[in-house]
């Protein structure tokens, strides 16, 4: 996959999260026998309608995104920075009349809480890791080391931080890192069989960085020792995921509903794992990728548009059809982005 330019994985990972997200939207909250019934013989097969619409899952991804972008332009990858521009760029999404497509309750308790003007650390839901955590985080697994010192550490935190906003589980912080390690790695073209190796490494490589200048005391619970105690509870919780994922691609079963092997994708660690499941089971076949994630019996549109992120990174914008990047809703924004992230 060595010939496909950084600009075009950039592209795809962000057009295929939210094509992921439109293909898994209407099938949220069903089973696969209703699935299937609503959509035969398997599933929604594509896109369609003048505009293609997204949910909450693309509109979050994109105020991630934007804030970064600006924060790249100003030279100021701080942490007062960024948590600026998170802040108004979540309260924007908040209060946005396009806010209307079911947004969790984790993101928008808060975001209420970040609109009054709290500290972020009493803004979040401390318990919670929901997958509205990780679902946004692609942008930042597209910084590079060149993004003014944006490199592994700084992307570690930035992916943490920005997902203890509204989630401050240590599980929410750990699986919204991985998910953005996933998507630098695959931007950077890694071959398939040397990823999963990698995401493990990593995960293993992080567990007790506690990323102290910018998550601060976010770690003091009761039953909480250390920051090191807190974070590692995190990658513990991904590193059994990805116990279930290892054991799903050992014994591939296309025909069962992937949620069955790795969760159903309503927290964030059962999320990734379920999003890059589906994509390993088809990695040349984008369609059939968001497809299977799609004929999901969870939270169908997070798992999906996982799954097309990773799929967009892994082979580049033109594996996807063009009338979906002509349609679909926010396209231009998502195009701007795509050539912000690339400079």
């Amino acid at each position: 996959m060595g010939g496909i330019s950084r600009e075009s994985r950039v592209a795809g990972c962000l057009f295929g999260l939210a094509f992921g997200d439109a293909f898994g939207a209407p099938t949220e909250f069903l089973t696969v026998d209703e699935i299937l019934r609503r959509w035969p013989p398997d599933g929604p097969a594509d896109l369609i309608g003048e505009t293609i619409k997204v949910t909450d899952d693309t509109q979050m991804a994109l105020a991630v995104g934007e804030a970064l972008a600006e924060a790249i332009a100003r030279y100021d990858l701080s942490s007062e920075s960024l948590e600026t521009l998170f802040r108004a760029a979540f309260v924007k999404w908040l209060n946005s009349p396009d806010n209307d497509r079911a947004p969790g309750r984790t993101c928008l308790t808060a975001c209420e809480n970040l609109e009054k003007g709290k500290h972020w650390i009493e803004a979040t839901v401390k318990h919670s890791k929901g997958c509205g955590a990780n679902m946004r985080v692609a942008a930042v697994g597209l910084l590079t080391s060149e993004d003014h010192g944006a490199g592994g550490s700084v992307r570690a935190a930035i992916a943490q931080f920005q997902a203890a906003l509204t989630h401050g589980h240590p599980t929410a912080l750990a699986a919204s890192d991985l998910t953005a390690f996933t998507v630098a790695r695959l931007t950077a073209g890694i071959e398939l069989p040397s990823l999963l190796g990698a995401v493990r490494s990593y995960a293993v490589s992080q567990r007790a960085v506690y990323h102290a200048d910018w998550l601060g005391e976010l770690w003091q619970r009761p039953g909480i020792n250390s920051p090191e105690e807190f974070i590692a509870r995190g990658w513990d919780e991904c590193l059994a995921v990805l116990d279930r994922l290892d054991a799903a691609l050992r014994a591939l079963d296309y025909e069962a509903d992937p949620c069955l092997a790795t969760g159903q994708g309503w927290i964030a660690e059962e999320a990734f794992a379920t999003g890059l499941l589906c994509f390993l089971m088809y990695p040349d076949n984008p369609r059939q990728a968001l497809r299977r994630a799609a004929l999901t019996s969870g939270d169908s549109d997070s798992i999906a548009c996982l799954t097309g992120s990773f799929v967009g990174a892994f082979l580049g914008v033109d594996c996807w059809p063009q009338i979906w990047l002509r349609k679909i809703e926010y396209g231009e924004r998502l195009a701007l982005l795509a050539a912000e992230l690339s400079k």
